[in-house]
């Protein structure tokens, strides 16, 4: 297969959803789209290590699942020229919706909300949003950030866990937000943020990537488990069936267990550091028997 990259900014990246979107709601299926065409988008983040992130000024893109996503299109669309988009967390669903995107590759949270607008693919990950503190800070709990800014990423279920925590636990949890992780993580670093709320592998892949990994930790409770999939298109049933299926394959030959130990456990570019979080429980029961139910599920 030949790769080729292409990025845009917040802003071109809406603008094109917006003038896609008509034209290609009305075209057929997304195999039939990419055979068409002989390429695939795939939508790309440039700062969520482990899962999706760019690698120096080559714009090439790495992660657990950015390779997920090119074992699948090897299988389904082997003839198709990759092209990568980067996108944001805010701009992810109405690219994926409005087919600019044809496979989401980046970690998005699987809710019933955003069930509305995409589709998503057997789950792949499992999350768990915590949060990252300096190493020498006294923090073990979101009830001790009562009053202090705390930092987070635009557009990420982050925030509303956060919301909901306060509420329930009479909380302020004054907040901050990024318009990705870096800058999020940046906050903290600069002591304009007392912490920074994420799920635990992407502030794990953060930390790795920072000046001082050293200086940083992950604590407090666990605020949700959030199951984390591909995204297409929504009533695609054929396309969903063969992105499924090749998951499935690639789940039972034992194949996803070995590209998570490489991004997981493994030393991942670019400091070489090894993030040392082994594949939960959760995660394991899944690759024996696959699934795509929503978050909701999981808080159920």
């Amino acid at each position: 297969m030949r790769f080729l990259v292409r990025r845009l900014t917040l802003a071109c990246s809406l603008l094109t959803a917006a003038l896609g979107a008509h034209a290609q709601s009305v075209e057929g299926s997304t195999l039939s789209k990419i055979e068409k065409a002989g390429k695939v988008v795939i939508g790309v983040r440039e700062s969520s290590a482990p899962m999706a992130y760019a690698l120096g000024s080559n714009s090439k893109f790495v992660g657990y699942h950015v390779e997920l996503c090119e074992k699948v299109l090897a299988q389904i669309a082997p003839k198709a020229t990759i092209e990568y988009l980067s996108m944001t967390a805010q701009n992810t669903l109405p690219l994926v919706q409005n087919g600019t995107v044809d496979l989401g590759c980046g970690p998005t949270t699987n809710n019933l909300g955003r069930q509305k607008q995409v589709a998503f693919a057997l789950t792949t990950y499992v999350s768990e949003v915590r949060m990252a503190v300096r190493a020498d800070s006294p923090v073990t709990s979101f009830k001790q950030l009562n009053g202090k800014t705390v930092a987070a990423s635009a557009g990420t279920t982050a925030v509303q866990l956060l919301r909901k925590y306060g509420r329930e636990h009479n909380v302020e949890l004054p907040t901050v937000l990024g318009k990705d992780h870096f800058e999020s993580f940046l906050m903290l670093e600069s002591g304009r943020a007392e912490a920074f709320v994420l799920d635990d592998n992407l502030l794990a892949g953060v930390i790795a990537n920072s000046k001082a990994p050293q200086g940083y930790k992950i604590v407090g409770e666990v605020l949700g488990s959030e199951p984390i999939a591909l995204l297409f298109r929504k009533d695609d049933p054929s396309f969903k069936q063969a992105v499924d299926g090749a998951l499935r394959q690639m789940m039972q030959s034992g194949e996803v267990a070995k590209i998570y130990d490489k991004w997981f456990m493994q030393p991942i570019p670019p400091k070489g550091a090894p993030l040392n979080l082994p594949m939960g429980d959760t995660l394991k029961r899944l690759m024996q028997e696959p699934n795509d139910k929503p978050l909701e599920a999981y808080a159920s």
